[in-house]
């Protein structure tokens, strides 16, 4: 059963609609890896979650930093919408609720069983093999399902920006969903910061991609990661990186994680102005 994994999607539902007849999808034979943000930003965000959603099994999605936006507008009570969402197809569609329940049950992180790549959002911070990661992703998807609300309103901040196997709480479970939908760049031991965007830093930096620091204990998976359009596709030191600015005009794209098949990209109609994340 192939396995294709498909970068930022971000409400572009014809050109996800296009890909998926590029690569002549069967549901009887193909699955589907999202790297998340599935919605926000493109025009039809309401249809692209109808679309996957109906794919079953044969679509696994983690959550990404727009698709946790998405549910804290529904749900966390006090979160505001920003300039450039296209949401409110959403929040007032007369399946709102099951899609909803839907989306809060994606997982932040993905591994098939007996180990393989590893499905994220983001980044991982240096100190962290895959399997810590996802222990840590389980613990935030239980607190986030156990009291939504309220996980919502407190989930947002850059504090703490350092791990710490003594971090507890929410503030564990916040550098947790920082690190799996927002990172982009941290030190090699384990700082991030969230503010930078664009491309890498200088070399004299500190900070570094956190794919490229020699010493994280998760060089041994291979990864597939979405998040950062300013880098574009990315295939060196053991990752997959698929957000190829889909929403900006770039290209929505597709690859094979189980034979050396070329990739497989449409191009999208530009959505947003371009900018540097």
């Amino acid at each position: 059963m192939p396995r294709y994994a498909i970068g930022d999607v971000q409400g572009c539902a014809d050109e996800l609609r296009a890909l998926l007849s590029r690569l002549a999808f069967s549901a009887d034979r193909d699955r589907l890896w999202f790297v998340g943000d599935l919605v926000n930003r493109g025009p039809h965000s309401l249809e692209v979650l109808r679309l996957v959603k109906s794919l079953g099994e044969n679509a696994i999605v983690v959550l990404g930093n727009h698709d946790l936006h998405l549910l804290a507008l529904a749900l966390g009570g006090e979160r505001e919408p920003r300039a450039g969402d296209t949401l409110d197809a959403v929040l007032a569609a007369k399946d709102r609720d099951a899609l909803l329940e839907w989306l809060i049950g994606r997982p932040l992180a993905h591994q098939e069983p007996g180990g393989g790549d590893l499905l994220i959002h983001a980044g991982l911070v240096p100190q962290w093999s895959a399997a810590r990661a996802l222990e840590l992703a389980r613990e935030v998807e239980a607190a986030l399902r156990r009291g939504p609300e309220a996980f919502l309103r407190a989930m947002y901040g850059n504090r703490p920006d350092q791990w710490s196997e003594t971090l507890s709480g929410m503030e564990r479970w916040r550098f947790t969903v920082n690190v799996l939908t927002r990172l982009r760049l941290c030190t090699a031991g384990g700082r991030i910061d969230l503010k930078q965007k664009g491309g890498p830093p200088k070399a004299k930096s500190e900070l570094r991609p956190w794919f490229e620091i020699d010493t994280r204990a998760s060089r041994g998976t291979r990864i597939i990661f979405g998040h950062w359009s300013a880098l574009g596709l990315v295939r060196a030191h053991g990752v997959i990186g698929l957000d190829t600015g889909c929403v900006w005009g770039g290209a929505l794209t597709a690859i094979n994680l189980d034979d050396d098949a070329p990739l497989v990209s449409v191009p999208c109609a530009g959505y947003q102005p371009i900018e540097s994340a």
